[in-house]
């Protein structure tokens, strides 16, 4: 399809996503490709690998194409945005799970269906111009695509702060937080990507070398303190007491966010810890997803950051104090028949 090109290629298999001028948004359609692609190569002996990037310089992926699933959710429709999630949380597990290397090169901005897309696979190069980032608390959604499993595992609260805010990492924040696993000058990346090709071998990735410098670790200590915290009002009451820069800019941060999706992410967070798997965390996920666009701010804050772009959402709290337990509660209770399964993912 005109989004995505997909081929074989000396010995590897190729995903090149082509809407640049989109920032290489994801679609419900290029997401389909591309399981379909990976299930026939998954018992192709002439594919050895898999090599996923994208084509301009300012976007691997900045997230999923939302149009269609805002226009269908204003219309009181539901369903197409359930498939649509259903089938890219699938997506996101076959990449997680797959038997065979994938190799990401993810420059630019990686957020959202970007980090579904290249931050679970076997081997994820970053470059200098590399910005990744779960901002959805921002539109009214939770991290999903599979990024609360990266959270929950990223090292003290770091996840916690990362989830809450929609803070961006440059590549030395991302291989320290777990969305990244080799730093690449982006003047490299031809010759490798040719290498790989020519190949099948992943031996061909150099050795990892220390990390870039990674800004966030300076302020690790206030972080693991106030992101500890029992919830979101009192994560909110500890920045307010801290007088440092970073404090009240993380806490501006939490005030401009969707309070429920946000105490939705923190309870999450707080489920999974650091032993779950990534299937765990697509099922929590799929159950407030599945809710969102009925009981939740996305298709406000969609309006307001996408569509009227007067960066304005009307959320349903005022803050994160004012969200319940029971909110929260109901918001991931189990889906019953509805639940999100796997059954085309290879496992079951």
């Amino acid at each position: 399809m005109a989004d995505v090109f997909i081929r074989k290629q000396g010995r590897a298999g190729r995903v090149t996503l082509t809407r640049a001028k989109a920032l290489n948004a994801l679609s419900y359609e290029m997401c389909l490709a591309i399981d379909a692609a990976l299930r026939d190569w998954a018992e192709d002996d002439s594919v050895a690998l898999i090599v996923i990037d994208a084509e301009g310089d300012k976007a691997f992926c900045a997230g999923g194409d939302i149009a269609q699933m805002y226009e269908t959710g204003r219309a009181g429709d539901y369903r197409y945005g359930r498939a649509f999630w259903a089938d890219e949380y699938r997506m996101n597990a076959r990449l997680a799970e797959y038997r065979k290397p994938i190799v990401s090169f993810l420059q630019g901005f990686v957020m959202g269906g970007g980090v579904g897309l290249g931050c679970h696979v076997s081997h994820r190069v970053v470059c200098e111009t590399s910005q990744i980032a779960m901002p959805e608390c921002s539109i009214g959604l939770v991290p999903d695509v599979g990024g609360t499993h990266l959270l929950a595992r990223a090292p003290g609260q770091l996840g916690v702060y990362l989830g809450l805010t929609g803070a961006r990492m440059g590549p030395g924040d991302a291989i320290r937080a777990g969305f990244a696993d080799l730093f690449v000058p982006g003047a490299e990346w031809d010759a490798l990507k040719a290498a790989l090709v020519a190949t099948g071998k992943v031996d061909v990735l150099p050795c990892p070398t220390p990390p870039p410098h990674a800004p966030l670790l300076a302020h690790s200590q206030l972080i693991d303190a106030a992101f500890g915290q029992d919830s979101g009002a009192d994560i909110l009451d500890w920045l307010d007491r801290d007088a440092t820069e970073f404090a009240q800019r993380t806490a501006k941060a939490l005030r401009r966010n969707a309070p429920l999706a946000m105490a939705c992410t923190l309870a999450m967070l707080r489920r999974l810890g650091a032993t779950a798997t990534l299937r765990d965390a697509l099922v929590q996920e799929f159950r407030f997803t599945w809710r969102s666009m009925e009981h939740s701010d996305f298709l406000e804050g969609i309006r307001a950051a996408i569509i009227d772009k007067d960066r304005t959402p009307r959320w349903r709290h005022d803050g994160l104090g004012d969200i319940s337990a029971a909110e929260v509660a109901a918001m991931l209770a189990p889906l019953g028949p509805d639940e999100l399964t796997f059954a085309t993912c290879g496992r079951d």
